[in-house]
């Protein structure tokens, strides 16, 4: 690994790959067997979410340290003064965008950040609450 490399898996814009090797069993494998082995792959690595209630500002650069080692941050600003939070938001939203990964407001005071590796979905059935379908006038007679 050059130099090069390792400075940009530092900043965490370019992640190592691990690769894992498996040997088959002496004598290959028989397509006409009915007992063929079936081996499971696992990666071995653990998505981890970091959850954090912030109360100063000098706390961001440790939680954009998270994103960029490629965890979930959720904060929870419920115990924090507005005008921090609001500080710390524009701070993570834009480490957010940088790393290009995506944000969700969760609750009031509850926010995500993912990085690039975790993709972010939304539940239909929630926006369906936030934006019911609007039926038009010629719909809302008497049906027979």
């Amino acid at each position: 690994m050059g130099l090069l490399d390792r400075f940009w898996g530092w900043l965490g814009v370019r992640e190592e790959e691990e690769q894992t090797f498996m040997e088959l069993p002496p004598g290959g494998y028989d397509r006409e067997s009915k007992s063929a082995n079936l081996v499971s792959i696992h990666s071995g690595k653990n998505l981890k979410v970091m959850v954090c209630e912030p109360e100063k500002f000098e706390e961001v650069q440790a939680l954009a340290d998270h994103l960029k080692n490629r965890k979930q941050v959720i904060l929870n600003f419920e115990n924090t003064a507005p005008e921090v939070s609001q500080r710390v938001i524009d701070f993570i939203s834009g480490a957010t965008y940088a790393l290009d990964g995506q944000s969700q407001q969760l609750g009031r005071n509850i926010f995500l950040f993912a990085p690039s590796n975790v993709e972010v979905a939304k539940d239909h059935r929630a926006l369906m609450r936030k934006n019911p379908v609007q039926v038009p006038d010629a719909f809302k007679g008497d049906r027979r």
